[in-house]
């Protein structure tokens, strides 16, 4: 059989998990169970090229850097990575990852796969997806349904129907059913027969595109129209933003599998999470004797059930605490109950209204050279912690409103000043005045640190003129060195 084509949906927020995850630095990106990102580890989940080929990605455009670095660090190559400019939920998503695989064979068996999710054993789910496969290539749309431990209210739920013959464990759907109260859940259990949506599916790449065609015509004709509008940049494929647009955003599920007679469920005992919360975090974390999961430098005395984490080197000491939710930024602290972790969606939201910029960005910005880190600001200055990785090159700039100067710290600097080129090395520093045109570049294998301090009237990030790019970003980002 043909090997089976994962589309790594990689377009999620994450905002329940803030202050770790944020639209500039979404929980996919995140190492939040282990050393690897989210996203890594779904990718290495299908690193199987006997039964898998090179995974097709969906992912946002303002992370396509990141996601391109997180797969090359982990040796996965991907066949594309498709780049959406705006959101427009997962049934956008499926239509774009399902057009480009027919373009070389609409018999494809795409593997829908959520770049967030966990998953403890990661060949059970690979024996799973081979297993669905012939009802995928039969013409089924496959969703896994994870047998049910504990009456959860913060998943959907689907109601498992007759086997499908010819099919091994394979079974039709009877119906898909939203999140429940706690009651609706209990009672779920006890009659049996009612499966976790885990959101993952299996089908041809034609199937996908005759059913999004008869469900959501509108959401089809809008990705064909990104399609074919997409232009190559470098390693990426932007998809058309005006065609995006006008794409109704709505989920998979709902624009198709709530509706489409073609649905089919294989019900499975897999250890999976989508991590949507806190509370998910906590329930799979090591738990210390008391039920406490600790994450990063956290002390705790007489604390019970609590999830604890610090992940910016700073002391988080506990004392009498319990079933709580804390959690340790460079810039932001939550504190919650955990039983209404999953509510740290809504105060985002407010968060949002008030344009608070903690909600969007992380307080290290990551770009495609390496990464930056504002170490304190004040009228008229701006101090900064710039990693270039090796191999990394700013663009070619200058400022109008302010002047630099670098110290280096670690590592060995090539800068370009006007019409020199300096070499500097640790303790060394250089003056960049207003207007200069200048260059940073690490040209070493080793990772260049250097603190940056800058002066003047603006000390905006927007105050850039940049006059040459080897990365391709457009004028129009901002933050972008």
């Amino acid at each position: 059989m043909q090997p089976i084509l994962p589309v790594i949906l990689s377009g999620g927020a994450g905002q329940r998990l803030w202050p770790l995850s944020r639209r500039g630095y979404p929980k996919q990106l995140l190492p939040l169970t282990g050393e690897r990102s989210l996203l890594q580890e779904t990718a290495l989940r299908v690193a199987d090229p006997a039964h898998f080929a090179d995974p097709l990605l969906v992912a946002n455009e303002e992370h396509r850097f990141l996601v391109a670095e997180q797969l090359r660090s982990v040796g996965v190559t991907p066949r594309a990575i498709l780049l959406e400019p705006v959101g427009r939920n997962t049934a956008a998503a499926v239509a774009v990852a399902a057009l480009a695989a027919a373009e070389r064979d609409p018999e494809t068996v795409l593997a829908l796969l959520p770049a967030d999710h966990d998953i403890g054993d990661p060949a059970a789910l690979r024996a799973l997806l081979w297993q669905a496969r012939p009802a995928a290539a039969a013409g089924r749309i496959v969703t896994f349904g994870i047998d049910p431990t504990r009456p959860e209210t913060g998943y959907g739920y689907i109601r498992s129907g007759t086997p499908l013959p010819g099919h091994d464990g394979v079974a039709a759907v009877e119906a898909f059913v939203e999140k429940p109260d706690r009651a609706t859940a209990e009672s779920y259990l006890a009659a049996g027969g009612y499966l976790w949506n885990s959101g993952m599916f299996l089908a041809r790449a034609e199937t996908l595109l005759a059913e999004l065609g008869r469900f959501a015509p509108e959401v089809l004709a809008a990705a064909e129209a990104a399609l074919a509008g997409r232009r190559e940049d470098l390693d990426f494929q932007r998809l058309d933003r005006a065609a995006l647009e006008a794409a109704p955003a709505v989920s998979f599920d709902v624009a198709v599998m709530e509706r489409t007679d073609r649905s089919a469920v294989l019900p499975c005992r897999l250890d999976w999470s989508d991590l949507g919360a806190w509370q998910a975090l906590w329930e799979r974390g090591e738990k210390d004797p008391a039920g406490n999961v600790a994450r990063g430098l956290v002390r705790s005395r007489d604390a019970e059930g609590c999830y604890l984490r610090s992940d910016d080197g700073r002391l988080l000491a506990v004392l009498g605490l319990r079933d709580l939710v804390m959690v340790v930024t460079r810039d932001a602290v939550l504190a919650a109950p955990r039983e209404r972790a999953a509510e740290v969606g809504a105060l985002v939201d407010a968060l949002k209204a008030e344009g608070r910029e903690e909600v969007l960005q992380p307080s290290v910005r990551h770009r495609p050279w390496g990464s930056y880190e504002d170490l304190a600001e004040g009228p008229r200055f701006r101090v900064k912690r710039i990693l270039v990785a090796p191999g990394g090159r700013l663009s070619l700039q200058y400022h109008r409103h302010r002047s630099e100067h670098w110290v280096v710290v670690e590592g060995r600097a090539t800068v370009q000043r006007g019409e020199e080129t300096l070499e500097l090395e640790p303790n060394q520093s250089i003056y960049v005045p207003t207007g200069e045109k200048h260059r940073l570049e690490n040209r070493t294998q080793e990772p260049l640190v250097l603190v940056e301090v800058q002066c003047g009237d603006y000390v905006g990030e927007d105050d850039i003129v940049r006059l040459e790019d080897v990365y391709g970003r457009p004028d129009s980002e901002t933050s972008r060195r």
